[in-house]
């Protein structure tokens, strides 16, 4: 009886262990599957065959398909009227077409290489029977940039390509088809063909001859060459597509989750930090935060955290300088009153040393009691309190929305083609979700949260450049130019009297049509260099010295 009796009190201890022991495992099998799906996700939108996710490419699209299926899948509703899919234009400037060209007694000139035309030229096809030297009505024009440059020595509001409008004006004026311009002198002129071009259409071609091309072609300047000009100038576009879900709770409020799925393609957009054309195919920029952002979607969708609807978006065009969250703010695809918003981006490379850095601390006071609800043993976290910086929440932070930005941290892989899904983090990645929902839960009651200006936040650090300006770029600014919303305390932009609204034009020798043009410009110079920066404030140029 005794013995019986033994058995039978062991039997509760005996089954709640084997309860424990299920419960344990059925927790392992969740982790490992929900690792495999942030995985898989990842896997796909990183593979080759994608080419790297270039905004307006069959590869962006495959991506943007793959997540339209993820949420027809999951019963997750559209978030536009019209689908999942909200299509948007990118206008990149004008294109110069595989029509023009340049041939020198039958020989052709490489595009780029030997010369280029310049934005303001004429589409046309004009020849004839030429000399350097000799300018005659009749006739294609030469004309030395020395010359202008001679004239305006002393001058560092001389502006080339002004001067060259009006000189082209006057060629044709006397009698000139076309006008060629090169440079006999050893200083850069650093004329480009600025795609952002936007000043009367000149009545003749006109054409920029390099160095190469005019000692490949014209080193007698007296000799009479047969020459030949074609110009074809054309429009960019191309499309971007934002895939917007919605998890309509009828609540007052709703809550913005983002992540871009855009990535560099072959680097055609000059953003990688590589060389070559290669697939640059954003395992972790940003295959990491759209796979998270997909299974977070799907815990909401079954999630009794009902005080709130929940817009998901995936943007594109976020690597041409939030283009896609911009889209979005200008042109909302739901009516909705926004309660905040959480924007992953990098989030696949958690490191313990680096730790996670959660952005936008500062953009509501309640951010400090929610997170201090919350329960975290996995993650070691650090605060920005700042609501901009290099991603899409930051459309959101101007539009007076309180953000959140999680970001895992720049690596040796970023902006470049190694970047791929083997070398991700998926328990950090799978902690990082976890948290975030747990975050989203915990705010669920708090009503709207209040929205606080915070301090400007520097650009993603770059190893790349050996000095910095300290500026904020404004990334939504589609001008010619970087106009900056801000400077850095103590950098070398607040001391110089940088404001907000500046516009950068150029930095010593170099012009800059667009952010890209910018950081290859920093790119030139190292501690220790004084140069000027030529920038634009309300309309009036300014001159800055500069000592980096």
């Amino acid at each position: 009886m005794r013995i019986l009796l033994l058995i039978l009190a062991t039997i509760p201890s005996f089954l709640f262990a084997q309860s424990r022991k299920k419960k344990a495992l059925a927790e392992q099998q969740a982790i490992a599957a929900m690792n495999n799906t942030l995985k898989s996700h990842v896997q796909f939108l990183a593979n080759d065959i994608l080419e790297g996710r270039r905004t307006g490419t069959h590869g962006e699209e495959m991506a943007m398909n793959y997540l339209v299926n993820q949420y027809k899948l999951a019963g997750i509703a559209p978030g536009t009227d019209n689908g999942y899919v909200q299509p948007f234009d990118i206008n990149e400037g004008k294109k110069i077409t595989e029509s023009t060209s340049l041939i020198i007694n039958d020989k052709v000139a490489i595009l780029n290489q030997h010369y280029f035309p310049l934005p303001y030229s004429a589409q046309k096809t004009v020849q004839s029977f030429v000399a350097m030297s000799l300018n005659e009505a009749g006739n294609i024009w030469f004309k030395d940039i020395k010359d202008l440059a001679d004239n305006n020595p002393d001058s560092v509001h001389f502006d080339a390509d002004i001067a060259l409008k009006k000189y082209s004006v006057k060629a044709a004026s006397k009698g000139a088809t076309a006008l060629i311009i090169y440079n006999s002198a050893n200083t850069a002129d650093d004329i480009q063909f600025n795609k952002y071009d936007t000043s009367k259409i000149a009545s003749i071609p006109v054409i920029y001859l390099t160095k190469l091309g005019r000692d490949s072609f014209f080193s007698d300047n007296t000799a009479m060459q047969k020459v030949a000009i074609a110009v074809s100038i054309t429009s960019n576009f191309r499309t971007g597509h934002n895939v917007v879900a919605f998890i309509n709770n009828n609540a007052p409020n709703t809550v913005i989750l983002g992540a871009h799925f855009d990535h560099l393609g072959y680097g055609e957009d000059h953003n990688a930090l590589d060389t070559g054309h290669i697939i640059h195919n954003g395992a972790d920029d940003n295959a990491s935060g759209t796979a998270a952002l997909l299974e977070l979607a799907k815990k909401l969708n079954t999630s009794q955290a009902n005080h709130n609807n929940y817009l998901i978006i995936h943007f594109s065009a976020e690597e041409l300088g939030l283009l896609g969250s911009k889209y979005w703010l200008n042109h909302p695809t739901r009516k909705i009153s926004p309660n905040y918003m959480i924007n992953m981006d990098m989030v696949g490379r958690y490191d313990s040393a680096k730790k996670l850095t959660i952005g936008g601390y500062g953009t509501s006071s309640k951010w400090g009691s929610i997170f201090s609800s919350l329960t975290n043993k996995n993650l070691l976290i650090k605060f920005d309190s700042s609501g901009t910086g290099p991603s899409d929440h930051a459309s959101f932070y101007r539009d007076s929305i309180p953000v959140l930005f999680f970001f895992t941290g720049t690596h040796p892989d970023y902006h470049k083609a190694s970047d791929d899904w083997n070398k991700l983090n998926y328990d950090g990645e799978r902690e990082i979700l976890n948290y975030i929902y747990q975050l989203i839960t915990s705010a669920d009651d708090k009503g709207k949260l209040t929205f606080s200006k915070t301090r400007e936040a520097s650009a993603r650090a770059n190893t790349h450049f050996k000095v910095t300006l300290g500026i904020i770029p404004d990334y939504g600014y589609t001008g010619i130019g970087v106009r900056i919303d801000g400077t850095s305390p103590g950098k070398q932009a607040e001391k110089i009297g940088l404001q907000a609204g500046d516009v950068l034009l150029q930095l010593g020798d170099y012009k800059f049509v667009d952010l890209n043009y910018y950081m290859e410009a920093l790119g030139k110079f190292k501690k220790g260099d004084s140069t000027k920066l030529i920038i634009k404030r309300k309309g009036e140029e300014r001159v800055f010295n500069v000592q980096f």
